[in-house]
């Protein structure tokens, strides 16, 4: 196998890595060995361990986007600060690297007022304008930390990051509702969430205990508690961004699941929903920024 290059996403929980050949796709490898378990001087080793079958003599590019650029990263890539391009600045080497390597890590993105930071999305809405060169809109990244980015003349001018990724894990699995909730999904249920709270937000808390009493008193679906916690956060998270994707064009940037949640809670309030694939997108974004690496070497 002849790599080119190596795209690496490496978050906080995951390490995900392609082996390249242009912008084809030649090996994938991943490993649960993210930025959280890591010290600095491991990551060059978790990275070795992962993609040393790719290596060779000659040095390989290793181009990185994620959480590998924080402060307790491989290597701090420092914030640029919006309104800017997705990836405006060279991705920040790595020194002192295994001489089978050449490695560099994408900045991520910082807004002053209000505060906020992002880091590995900057990668994915590189990767998503770069074949869509006109596109002005809102674009939502669903995940853990969902980011709602206003993009408009191919830069980043604002966003928002909304922790229901991470409540819905909270409350699901370490609060009194971990006993009323299941797996499995209810579409109605769901629905009827999302609406109920994207009216009245200020009712979240209440609705919240709500499941538990349903549980206790009528037996409720665990299934249904379920898609009624999610349609709960995310009616939320739609009433505060409500500035953002009303009236406008509209595009999600995730996983398949998550994106199609997201998508329904969104068409129901008459919106217009364009989907992309998380992964497509971070690699043409890694592209775009290992372009930029050969433009200065």
């Amino acid at each position: 196998m002849n790599t080119e290059w190596i795209a690496v996403d490496w978050g906080t929980s995951h390490l995900r890595a392609w082996a390249m050949q242009g912008d084809t796709v030649l090996d994938h490898a991943q490993c649960d060995r993210g930025m959280a378990t890591l010290r600095r001087d491991q990551f060059q080793d978790a990275l070795l361990t992962l993609v040393q079958g790719w290596l060779g003599a000659a040095p390989v590019d290793v181009v990185a986007c994620g959480m590998v650029g924080a402060r307790q990263g491989w290597v701090e890539a420092p914030y640029v600060a919006v309104p800017a391009k997705p990836i405006s600045t060279v991705p920040v080497r790595v020194p002192g690297t295994d001489p089978r390597i050449c490695a560099f890590v994408v900045p991520g993105l910082k807004q002053d007022d209000p505060a906020d930071v992002m880091r590995g999305e900057e990668t994915q809405i590189a990767g998503y304008l770069s074949t869509r060169p006109h596109w002005d809109g809102v674009i939502c990244l669903p995940g853990t930390h969902t980011k709602w980015v206003q993009v408009s003349a191919g830069e980043v001018v604002s966003f928002r990051t909304f922790m229901t990724g991470e409540l819905f894990d909270l409350l699901g699995q370490h609060s009194v509702l971990k006993h009323s909730v299941g797996d499995g999904w209810d579409d109605d249920a769901f629905a009827t969430a999302v609406a109920d709270t994207l009216s009245k937000p200020e009712q979240l808390a209440g609705r919240l205990f709500g499941l538990r009493a349903a549980d206790l008193l009528h037996g409720q679906d665990p299934a249904t508690a379920r898609a009624r916690l999610s349609g709960a956060l995310i009616g939320a998270e739609l009433a505060a961004t409500r500035p953002y994707w009303l009236g406008q064009q509209l595009a999600i940037i995730g996983t398949e699941a998550l994106s199609n949640i997201y998508a329904t809670a969104l068409q129901q309030q008459g919106a217009f929903v364009e989907t992309a694939d998380a992964t497509q997108a971070t690699l043409a974004g890694l592209l775009q920024a290992r372009t930029l690496t050969r433009q200065t070497a």
